[in-house]
């Protein structure tokens, strides 16, 4: 069993190992935690009729459009899992107009988040206290984007305090194996969907902010998403680049509304959802470093050296 011990000025203190109850416990808490999942607008917990094999746990899009297939066990999962999450996927690929439905439902919806319901694209989220690691096995087999997620639970007193970790694939040295039906999120891709001209600016800003990220130190990961190039610690993103539209976009970075309207330059618009300040970017003009301090304090934020 693992322990936790918070230091902090008036002490050290061993936190209790507090799993959930019910597997119901589990997912009211993840659902009504939106932090955990961040750039996911959840739509609704388990989700019923339609023509489909089970019920998902939960269903929610995120910002760049894609529909995210959750399923969460209160017990340590393994592979075996794979089949079950996969029916849903497939579900919810094949009946996009069930999923709209679910959308159209929902009245506080995102506006920035334009789903392609002509071609829906699906990545599942397991969740659980446990994941056995012969999981990530399997994972790269699959045709769908696959993310392993574990939720722990300490408390002290009334307070809680939620463990998040994402599973990686340990790097073996050998060169991967293309997967088919894996979406590439490629300067083709992006040129079927988008004005051409803004898929070049995007993409050159995207490598610009690459690399100052590398220059500055900051451990953190760029990956390439259907709306946005996002610059990530685990799961959480920090910041990146985003589409607002098929031709407009805009640096993002995630900072309460405080910290934003502090930083300069002040940022055009503000989204409470998903606390995040985005800046319009003006190609030819528009220079990385003017945003250093805005990124820098987004990504401070997120190692837990800058909150308020």
């Amino acid at each position: 069993m693992a322990n936790l011990f918070w230091k902090s000025r008036k002490g050290t203190q061993a936190l209790l190992d507090t799993p959930f109850r019910t597997e119901d416990e589990f997912e009211r808490t993840v659902f009504t935690t939106a932090e955990l999942l961040k750039d996911i607008f959840l739509l609704k917990r388990q989700v019923r009729g339609g023509n489909k094999p089970g019920i998902p746990d939960i269903v929610g899009i995120d910002s760049g459009g894609t529909v995210c297939i959750i399923e969460m066990k209160n017990t340590e999962v393994d592979a075996d899992i794979i089949p079950q999450v996969m029916k849903y996927a497939v579900w919810a690929e094949t009946n996009p107009d069930s999923i709209r439905s679910l959308w159209l439902q929902c009245e506080d919806k995102p506006e920035n988040i334009s789903p392609n319901w002509d071609n829906l694209q699906v990545r599942i989220l397991i969740i659980a206290p446990a994941i056995h690691r012969s999981t990530l096995a399997v994972v790269p087999r699959i045709t769908y984007p696959v993310e392993l997620i574990e939720v722990k639970r300490w408390a002290e007193g009334p307070n809680e305090f939620l463990l998040m970790n994402k599973l990686e694939p340990e790097s073996t040295g050998s060169r991967p194996r293309p997967v088919s039906g894996t979406r590439t999120y490629d300067e083709a891709f992006y040129k079927s969907e988008r004005n051409s001209k803004s898929v070049d600016e995007f993409l050159r800003y995207s490598h610009q902010l690459d690399a100052l990220v590398r220059k500055q130190g900051w451990n953190l990961e760029m990956k390439f998403n259907r709306g946005y190039c996002a610059f990530k610690a685990g799961f959480p993103n920090a910041f990146g680049v985003g589409w607002y539209g098929t031709k407009s976009i805009r640096f993002f970075a995630k900072l309460s509304k405080s910290e934003a309207l502090k930083l300069r330059p002040k940022p055009d618009e503000y989204n409470d959802r998903w606390k995040e300040a985005s800046y319009r970017i003006e190609p030819g003009k528009t220079r990385v470093n003017n945003f250093v301090p805005i990124f820098r304090t987004a990504y401070e934020k997120l190692a837990g050296r800058g909150y308020e």
